[in-house]
């Protein structure tokens, strides 16, 4: 900001901290709550301008227009390659720099983007956000990321990243209302270790708290907030709340009965800027403030916090003293952009399988192809994306690719709808009030996407004497989910406000996807259609138009439709692939159907009409390609089992279809990796809500099972050898760093790209330990016949596991096996290496003992004790937890048990040694204190010494805080 220097703020010789809290000590008390809020007030007497904390970047900027765009981060993820990132993130932060110039008080420097959360379930709605299931892969590939779009200047920021969302959020099942149960160790190893990395190393400078909370107490009052972000990794940017999650510790936790306590804590639990209601927001401070609940000492370290990050960024400094403030339109969608988008889909395609070399097709010798289905020729885009300058869609790159004939087939069917009340066919008429309306759903605010969009059409039954037909695609996305399409390539959508459906949609889209229908078959032979929402369509007696009525009890002839199929679109697929010699069959989701944010999907199974589509074509041409364009991994063991190639690759890059087509037809040799593990079926994972990965064996890490394909799997069109694996040290202490080399030679006649990825298993282990875990990854491009070193370097403190004994990261001592390999289940080179580690000593509950630091349980979960900390609940009668290996010495004579008691008749057993066993002592209420009204309750035991396992055995609703053995009392 150019301005006459006043104050010490503005003088940028002056060590920062001092400028920030120069400025911050100059704001009024009112000028301080309001920049409590996302939307920063100007205060021109200070000379500071408006700011808006939270650009949405996921992966390009989003919803201001045209920007460039890339594949969904799920699809980054395939690509294995942390320079792309770097790259990726370069050129964001560049076009944040754009739009931030263009209106620097709406659009922040501050990105809402990456997301970081681990994907331990595929069945997540927002799945696409993140970067898959493993801690590593996530966290070098986000901290590449995060480094492109803060630059690398020494001084200043060019952007910030605002990894999300902190923590335990994968499921959107009551993400508002519920709790992730998470014990130390999955925090520990897993879902902290994720954010761990783009913090230490990538320097992310903000953070978004979750939804949901955590072990009962919300995310965003969390002490993992202040303690381990900000305490233990140092992070010194700010945290910002999720859109609407500060008055939600009240509407949706329920935590407290009003918002200003809730506003209070998450300001002291560490939330510097609030996205909330505006209003409420303040009104809560200013009532916290007064009734001591808050202090201004609390608001100001928030401040501090917040603008710190603003100072970095250069808003207070001449243009001249920051590099980023030179940069204009001209950096926004440029030809190095647009490359790098096709680079980005090129490398984060995989080839999941290729039988018999039938990739790459020739473009030549392979004759007529026929793409089918919809998502052969269509970029759809997701919530996070913004407005594409351009898509190239696959059959478009495909007719670029090849000279021979190219047809194309949707294989959606052609129908029409009859009312069985007015014997008249739907039509579309005109609106007298809209008629001349321009349909439009863009929007800067993807929340004003939601109703009032311009009618261009009011579908109607009008009369029986209507002739006009209306002839409709539909298209079957699966699990109940359609959309209908009139001729005017517009969308039925529901008008919520008028009550009426109308062909006015240029997409399906929005936070409400109001172009979702339901077609319901009755028994009597006709069709009930249902909306987004669960409402009936209806003909409207007097006005004859579509109308939407709340589901009546019984469906009368008004709400009855007869649906003929005017072009059956299987059969003209069938046909199209007949008469080529190649078909090409696309399949997936649609990325705002069947899960996305607010609604997880219901199967990992691929639409029904999908795989009838495919086993159709495959029947009549056995040379058949398929391509799963997806926002998550699907099960599909047919597909698997009979179509000889298949590949796979996320939405939106808007150089989808040149990508595809280089990969279908060899230009380029694909060498992406699966992000996540494919599983066979829904079957082999546990609830969604169930945060455990330990030991229900979730992902690749703890996963016994049969799998489709499996993590880090990729296959490519060269030929890859790997040999001479060797360490510098087979021995080595914990300080010291594990120096690993393998050469890797490209054996085939055609050039192509590598993902070296590097796992370890420990060979004892006092607990159970993964079976594999990845450690580093390296992706390399050999040409034919060239070999590679590759070197992997990795402190041997990586391969520590949390020890909940001494509440510390421990490396055992040890041998450990290091494989190389090309996925996780394709090892090409292991050897062994002994480490002089930690041999972990018996457990001495003789100390206040955290209930939650068991070492296995049964029936429990994790909640909030109000004295500090989290708690174990019995969830039945035959729950129970297990601490192993414990010495009680000379002897013991009592236990002593911080508990509370939501049931009367509540019991805690001790056993020994086996579960089913005599117990040696027990505690026994006989009346319910309520969850949080907690006592220390004592009971004898006699005859225990030396070592056991040592169970404590609940009934329902008992919850434990703390134990302790000792001595008798007495």
């Amino acid at each position: 900001m150019e301005q006459t220097q006043k104050h010490p703020f503005q003088d940028h010789t002056l060590d920062i901290d001092t400028r920030v809290h120069d400025l911050v000590s100059r704001l009024n008390d009112e000028e301080k709550i309001e920049s409590m809020l996302q939307y920063q007030p100007a205060v021109e007497r200070l000379g500071l301008g408006g700011y808006k904390h939270g650009t949405e970047a996921a992966h390009g900027i989003a919803w201001l227009g045209e920007a460039t765009f890339f594949p969904q981060p799920t699809g980054l993820a395939c690509t294995w390659d942390a320079e792309l990132m770097k790259k990726i993130g370069n050129v964001i932060s560049d076009e944040a720099r754009v739009v931030y110039k263009r209106n620097p008080e709406v659009n922040g420097l501050t990105l809402w983007a990456p997301t970081v959360d681990m994907e331990r379930d595929p069945r997540w709605g927002r799945n696409e956000e993140a970067y898959g299931e493993d801690p590593k892969l996530t966290g070098e590939l986000t901290s590449h990321l995060v480094q492109g779009i803060q630059g690398d200047h020494p001084t200043y920021l060019k952007a910030v990243a605002t990894l999300k969302h902190f923590l335990g959020n994968n499921n959107e099942v009551e993400r508002g209302s519920g709790s992730s149960s998470i014990d130390p160790r999955n925090m520990r190893e897993y879902y902290l270790k994720a954010f761990e990395q783009p913090f230490v190393e990538g320097g992310a400078k903000s953070m978004m708290t979750a939804y949901n909370s955590i072990n009962g107490t919300p995310a965003i009052l969390h002490p993992l907030v202040n303690e381990v972000v900000k305490g233990e990794w140092g992070m010194d940017g700010f945290i910002v709340s999720d859109a609407g999650d500060v008055m939600g510790i009240k509407n949706d936790h329920h935590y407290y009965d009003s918002h200003t306590p809730g506003v209070a804590e998450s300001v002291k639990a560490g939330i510097d800027s609030i996205t909330d209601d505006p209003e409420l927001s303040k009104t809560a401070l200013r009532e916290a403030l007064a009734n001591g609940q808050l202090t201004f000492e609390d608001i100001d370290q928030a401040l501090f916090n917040t603008f710190r990050v603003r100072f970095l960024l250069g808003e207070f400094d001449s243009a001249e003293l920051n590099p980023y403030a030179h940069i204009g339109e001209e950096a926004m969608m440029t030809a190095e952009a647009k490359a790098l988008s096709l680079e980005a889909s090129r490398k984060s395609i995989v080839l999941l399988k290729n039988d018999n070399q039938t990739l790459p097709l020739s473009k030549t010798a392979t004759g007529s192809v026929a793409v089918i289905g919809e998502l052969g020729n269509a970029v759809y885009r997701d919530w996070y994306s913004g407005t594409l300058p351009y898509a190239v869609t696959a059959l478009e790159g495909i007719q670029q690719k090849v000279n021979s004939k190219v047809s194309y087939q949707d294989g959606n069917d052609r129908i029409t709808l009859t009312s069985t009340a007015t014997r008249a066919p739907l039509s579309i008429q005109p609106d007298p009030v809209q008629e001349s309306v321009t349909a439009s759903v863009t929007s800067a605010n993807p929340n004003d996407i939601q109703s009032n969009k311009p009618i261009t059409g009011v579908l109607s039954a009008a009369s029986e004497s209507t002739t006009e037909q209306t002839v409709f695609e539909l298209s079957d996305w699966g699990f109940g989910s359609y959309t209908l399409r009139a001729p005017n390539h517009k969308y039925w959508t529901s008008n919520d406000d008028q009550g009426i459906v109308t062909a006015s949609a240029d997409e399906a889209y929005g936070w409400f996807v109001k172009e979702v229908f339901g077609l319901q078959p009755q028994a009597n032979g006709t069709t009930a259609i249902t909306t987004w929402n669960g409402k009936t369509v209806s003909v409207n007696p007097t006005s004859r138009q579509l109308t939407i009525i709340d589901t009546p009890e019984s469906l009368d002839e008004h709400a009855s439709f007869e649906k003929t199929i005017v072009e059956n679109g299987l059969e003209q697929a069938i046909a199209a692939a007949k008469e080529a010699e190649t078909a090409i069959v696309f399949v997936g989701n649609n990325p705002l159907i069947n899960g996305k944010e607010e609604i997880d999907r219901p199967s990992l199974e691929l639409a029904a009409s999908q795989l009838h589509m495919v086993q159709e074509v495959y029947k009549a041409n056995p040379n058949t390609v398929v391509v799963v364009v997806g926002s998550y991994p699907f099960a599909m063991e047919w597909v698997e089992e009979h179509i000889p190639a298949i590949i796979y690759l996320s939405h939106v890059g808007q150089e989808l279809g040149n990508a595809v087509a280089d990969v279908l037809y060899g230009d380029y040799a694909p060498a992406g990796r699966l992000n996540m593990t494919w599983y066979r079926s829904e079957e082999q994972l546990s609830d969604i809500r169930d945060y455990d990965i330990i030991r229900t064996g979730r992902t690749y890490q703890y996963f016994e099972g049969d799998v489709l394909y499996p993590f880090g799997h990729g296959l490519t069109y060269g030929t890859f050898q790997y040999s001479n694996i060797q360490v510098v040290s087979s021995e080595l202490e914990v300080d010291e760093v594990i120096e690993l080399s393998v050469q890797v030679k490209n054996i085939s006649e055609m050039d192509s790209e590598e993902v070296v990825q590097l796992y370890t298993h420990v060979d004892h282990s006092r607990v159970k330990r993964p079976i594999k875990t990845l450690q580093a990854f390296r992706r390399i491009h050999l040409a034919a016949g060239t070999s590679q070193t590759v070197h992997f370097t990795i402190p041997v403190k990586e391969l520590s596991f949390w020890d909940v004994t001494r509440d510390l990261y421990c490396v055992e001592a040890g041998t450990y096996t290091l494989m190389i390999g090309r996925s996780s289940a394709d090892i090409a080179q292991q050897m062994s290496i002994k480490v002089n580690g930690e041999v972990i000593p018996a457990r001495d509950l003789t100390f206040t003992t955290q209930a939650v630091n068991y070492d296995n349980y049964h029936h429990v979960q994790l909640g909030e004790s109000k004295e500090g900390g989290a708690v174990i609940e019995a969830i039945t009668d035959e729950a129970w937890m297990l601490f192993q290996d414990v010495d009680f010495g000379t002897g013991v004579e009592h236990v002593e048990v911080r508990m509370a008691t939501t049931q009367d008749q509540a019991k805690i057993e001790i056993v020994l040694d086996q579960v089913d066993q005599a117990s040696v002592g027990a505690i026994v209420l006989a009346s319910a204190s309520g969850e949080q009204h907690w006592s220390t309750e004592q009971t004898s035991i006699t005859g225990v010494t030396g070592k056991h396992d040592v169970y404590l055995k609940l009934s329902k609703g008992v919850r434990i805080s703390t134990f302790q053995f000792g001595a008798s009392s007495e």
